[in-house]
């Protein structure tokens, strides 16, 4: 039971923290025959990774108002993105991470990613995931972007006594079909029994 002023601990208080770096994946989805989340997890991090979703917001300023006021700021969108710290590098990834397409290798038991002029519709990855346990490992916390591209910088810094770390950085985006003002974005919390 919590305490007033002291503590807020109650009996459910390890169902619902996040414990752990979770996972990343790409297609994750839930299966309704199998009821049960499906999809690729992308590879193993180091430094874990990050969720961030933020809305955009205009306030409206009003001569005489001083301060905020409720009614006068109006949500205009939104970003999200995720970060992940790869420690495992493969050929998927390194596509993911450039936008690069696979060429034809001259060198013989290599595979050959080159530089391309356009973002293609395949660059896209559909249902970019998270999946996070609670401390008690009783739950999963998801979290899917529809839709996400990564955008940032490919960097790998070889160190001594280290492993190379890539890190992704994943950005939702909505589908040019749909509805334009809302982030494509779904998080999935256990209910509560």
């Amino acid at each position: 039971m919590s305490v007033t002023g002291k503590h807020g601990v109650t009996t459910e208080t390890p169902k619902n923290i996040l414990l752990g770096a979770g996972t990343f994946h790409k297609g994750l989805k839930w299966d309704t025959s199998t009821k049960a989340w499906t999809g690729t997890c992308i590879g193993a991090t180091s430094g874990g990774g990050k969720v961030t979703i933020e809305g955009e917001y205009l306030d409206i300023e009003v001569d005489g108002a001083l301060v905020l006021v409720k009614g006068l700021t109006v949500k205009q969108g939104g970003v999200a993105s995720m970060e992940v710290s790869l420690i495992e590098l493969s050929g998927d990834n390194i596509q993911m991470a450039t936008n690069f397409k696979k060429g034809e290798s001259d060198a013989e038991g290599y595979d050959m990613f080159t530089d391309k002029e356009h973002i293609d519709e395949g660059d896209y990855v559909d249902n970019f995931g998270f999946v996070g346990k609670t401390a008690n490992g009783a739950k999963d916390i998801i979290i899917i972007f529809e839709s996400a591209l990564c955008k940032s910088a490919f960097e790998l810094e070889g160190k001594n006594k280290e492993a190379s770390v890539l890190k992704l950085v994943m950005d939702a985006y909505a589908a040019n079909d749909g509805d334009l003002a809302t982030l494509p974005v779904k998080i999935y919390y256990p209910t509560a029994v």
